[in-house]
């Protein structure tokens, strides 16, 4: 008897263990998964952050070289922008004060990705203060022929005055601005004050000149040749065809308008309701604009290829779809104040 019930005692052990053995493969121990789980998320947050901190620190070390190179170019471009006592070398010395000023831009658009909004900023603002100085040196070594502007600024004197028996200044019919060879804070060519009008230069006017357009409304304006730089402002429901710029356009305080140009540097400040068909070198730059939409260039007419020539544009580079708006930083979001026209609704025809 002691031994059947030994042998049952010996059964039933051996019964429960193995239960207890199938419950052990069955369910899986809580408490080693949950530190397991936290030790793998501990893990993950400290990768992010690792990872956090060597792009902070690239980013770091591209804008510091940035600045480096930046500063570097600007002290060559200024130093071969100082008057030279050889007139003859001066032409070579702003050829290559032009070269470099391109490669400066050139920097700037590549490292745009990486500096913050005020360093783009800083940067737009040397590069077009060395364009202007760059196109009054032009000026200034060019023969000056005061002969064949003091007239026109007679006629566009006399065109600007209003008549004597009006109580108040009248818009005038679109005259041309002056142009004069002395180097100036006045725009060398242009059109203001005009409405309902179609207004024309061509590229014996235009050519490496600073042209403004301003006060204009329901107006067409073409501009076929190769400004140096292009300033529009306060400008209501006009069409805008330029040729290819030099260096900057700035278009200030405009609604309504439809612009085609194409340029180193585009700066929109103020403007509502328009489309631009560009080719830029840079990224095109907004401030405190809204329905603002863009598209390439397809502007063409008869001489343009001679005045890409002159413009030293890189035909090869165009970032017409890249725009820095800087009321809009959150990266990860488009901005709403400015749009891609749909391909369908483009004009490929201007005439």
């Amino acid at each position: 008897m002691k031994a059947q019930s030994e042998a049952k005692m010996e059964a039933v052990s051996e019964a429960e263990a193995e239960r207890f053995s199938l419950a052990a493969t069955t369910i899986p121990p809580l408490v080693p998964e949950r530190l397991q789980q936290r030790q793998a998320e501990r893990r993950e947050d400290a990768e992010r952050r690792r990872r956090e901190r060597s792009a902070q620190a690239v980013q770091e070390e591209q804008s510091d070289f940035f600045t480096t190179a930046f500063a570097q170019e600007r002290e060559a471009v200024e130093a071969l922008l100082e008057p030279a006592s050889d007139e003859a070398a001066a032409a070579g010395r702003l050829e290559e004060a032009a070269g470099r000023l391109q490669s400066l831009q050139r920097l700037l658009t590549d490292s745009v990705r990486f500096l913050a909004p005020y360093e783009v900023r800083q940067a737009q603002a040397t590069v077009a203060r060395l364009q202007g100085a760059l196109s009054e040196r032009r000026l200034q070594v060019q023969p000056k022929k005061r002969f064949a502007f003091r007239a026109l600024k007679k006629e566009a004197a006399a065109a600007r005055e209003p008549p004597k028996t009006s109580a108040r200044p009248q818009a005038s019919s679109g005259a041309a601005l002056p142009c004069s060879s002395e180097p100036s804070a006045d725009p060398e060519c242009g059109f203001s004050q005009a409405e309902g009008k179609d207004l024309e230069l061509g590229p014996a006017e235009l050519l490496q000149r600073n042209v403004a357009l301003s006060q204009l409304s329901r107006c067409r304006v073409r501009l076929r040749g190769n400004p140096n730089t292009l300033v529009v402002r306060c400008c209501r429901d006009c069409t805008l065809l330029c040729g290819p710029v030099s260096t900057s356009v700035l278009m200030e305080d405009c609604s309504g308008c439809l612009v085609a140009l194409a340029c180193q540097q585009l700066r929109t400040h103020h403007t509502t309701q328009s489309s631009f068909y560009v080719q830029v070198t840079s990224r095109a730059i907004l401030e405190d604009c809204s329905g603002v939409r863009f598209a390439p260039y397809t502007w063409n007419y008869a001489g343009i290829e001679a005045d890409f020539e002159t413009s030293g544009l890189d035909r090869s580079r165009d970032n017409w779809s890249q725009v820095d708006d800087f009321n809009w930083l959150a990266r990860d979001e488009p901005s709403p104040n400015w749009s891609v026209i749909p391909e369908e609704e483009r004009i490929f025809s201007w005439n």
